[in-house]
């Protein structure tokens, strides 16, 4: 099987696909995936726009900048559209992928068995810490950052992922693009500066999470009784009034004086 460092096929962005369509691809083929396996052989557009979260006529338009159109009264061949949106988005080869921080997330990661089936291997992991040096994660052995560019080279990836803390992100960023990686995915919470031709991916838990909190907040202000409306000052007292001093008198305005 080819390696995604040195066989890079044609890419969508190079096909004119728009990066919103590209965004959208994964959510189709995840939903397609799920059709695939329980042997369900073909869908229609309002089915599987459903399923992935969209509407029926968005999805036919991305699917036509892939050349694919259904079947009228049939629907789209579950099978075939799994290959072809695979294929555009290089799933069809294997990707190898270093990740770099193998705190509690980095490790998790590496755990995460749904790398494989979707065309990436977890080809290095990378630490700072020398008293994780040698020691196994997911049956692959922590390197230190010391080798970085060696285990790049050496590994081929062209994918990084970056899971250290913010403050070292960026030397971190700096050091996997000199090395020739090319595409990061990066779960620092920090904004990384790249050079053009260099492609990032960010995914901010905390931010997500911030999002639902401004939601759950929006959702309990709706559903909270509306206070009683707040009655209008009352007017002065008439005594009140009757005590302003009038313009001309030994108050705030003096008064004319005679020609």
């Amino acid at each position: 099987m080819a390696t995604g460092r040195n066989h890079r096929p044609a890419t969508t962005r190079s096909r004119g696909i728009p990066e919103a369509t590209v965004a959208r691809l994964p959510l189709y083929l995840r939903a397609l995936t799920a059709l695939s396996e329980r042997s369900v052989p073909t869908v229609s557009s309002e089915e599987l726009a459903a399923a992935a979260g969209v509407n029926s006529a968005k999805l036919r338009k991305d699917f036509s900048y892939l050349g694919s159109y259904g079947t009228r009264g049939v629907g789209y061949d579950v099978e075939y559209l799994v290959y072809q949106i695979s294929r555009e988005l290089g799933l069809t080869q294997d990707w190898p992928v270093v990740i770099v921080g193998i705190g509690n997330l980095g490790a998790a990661l590496a755990n995460y068995g749904g790398f494989a089936s979707r065309g990436f291997r977890v080809a290095a992991l990378i630490d700072a810490d020398p008293s994780l040096t040698g020691k196994p994660v997911a049956g692959i052995e922590v390197q230190h950052t010391d080798d970085l560019e060696q285990i790049v080279d050496e590994s081929g990836v062209s994918i990084g992922v970056i899971a250290t803390p913010a403050g070292s992100a960026q030397q971190v960023c700096d050091r996997l693009v000199a090395a020739g990686i090319t595409s990061i995915l990066n779960f620092a919470p920090t904004v990384l500066s790249v050079p053009e031709g260099v492609d990032v991916r960010k995914v901010d838990l905390s931010i997500e999470l911030q999002i639902l909190a401004f939601h759950e907040q929006r959702k309990a202000g709706e559903e909270a009784p509306e206070e009683e409306e707040t009655a209008p000052p009352a007017a002065p007292p008439a005594a009140a009034v009757a005590k302003r001093p009038e313009p001309g008198s030994d108050g705030d305005r003096p008064a004319v004086m005679p020609a």
